[in-house]
């Protein structure tokens, strides 16, 4: 058994210089070499469980996350996730307009093209699990408290609507909550991802789940890095470097808030 379970976040898999894009062929790649070390993916769900009964994680498992719903979770994650017997979460952003029962895509985020509801159907039938990441995909810090609910929860109800059955798990937008926000996620779901770099342990806050964000892995070199002992020593460098510069644009963003316009 493991004491630390990595939770894998990537966002659209093509070969753009975006930040949030990964190159497919890196994660075909990764994937089968997961998959010939003997690595298995579990759920989301699955992982809180063993958080909540406080458990050691099985060796040789991890938990894979795919934020917003671009398209090519669709038409490149899962046919290799299929082929390898792997599982995965899938934030996606839904839109104001309640037209989920409709055929048509997700509101459009940048420049990619997006999951559309048939496919989201046809995901689920294949064991892919969907969370919530609200509406319109905002900064839920910067948002009057009720409008940050009615993010939250309306995208909870919608998804449900669409997927008749249960949403049980929220990643929040661009990774930030604050105490009141993480107090109404608490209410609606069973855990939530943050944007904080690391392996979640027994010790995680399920409702600020560490994750590893899979831009910091994009070369095979270091994407084959996380089936070897020295996986868990890299993040914990990496995590350093990271959490500094957030804490430093936090507290850019503070500063520009408290500044009155001129």
């Amino acid at each position: 058994m493991a004491p630390f379970l990595p939770i894998f976040t990537f966002h659209t898999l093509d070969d753009r210089s975006s930040v949030i894009s990964f190159s497919p062929e890196v994660f075909r790649r990764g994937m089968a070499r997961l998959h010939e070390r003997g690595y298995r993916t579990i759920s989301l769900p699955e992982a809180v469980e063993f958080l909540h009964q406080r458990l050691p994680f099985p060796e040789r498992s991890l938990v894979l996350t795919f934020d917003d719903g671009y398209q090519t979770i669709y038409d490149v994650a899962l046919p290799t996730l299929q082929r390898y017997g792997m599982s995965a979460t899938v934030f996606i952003t839904v839109g104001k307009k309640r037209t989920a029962r409709a055929s048509g895509q997700l509101p459009p985020l940048g420049q990619h093209s997006m999951l559309s509801w048939e496919m989201i159907r046809e995901m689920r039938r294949h064991a892919i699990i969907f969370g919530a990441h609200t509406l319109t995909h905002p900064d839920l810090t910067r948002l009057p408290f009720e409008q940050a609910k009615s993010e939250i929860v309306d995208s909870k109800a919608m998804l449900e609507d669409v997927l008749s059955a249960p949403v049980t798990c929220f990643a929040y937008p661009y990774g930030r909550y604050n105490h009141p926000l993480r107090e109404l996620i608490r209410q609606h779901f069973v855990c939530a991802c943050s944007d904080q770099f690391g392996l979640i342990t027994s010790k995680n806050d399920l409702f600020a789940l560490e994750r590893v964000d899979a831009c910091y892995f994009r070369k095979d070199r270091l994407f084959g890095m996380t089936s070897t002992r020295l996986f868990p020593w890299y993040v914990r460098t990496r995590r350093i470097p990271i959490s500094i510069r957030r804490a430093v644009q936090r507290s850019l963003r503070r500063v520009s808030e408290e500044v009155p316009a001129a």
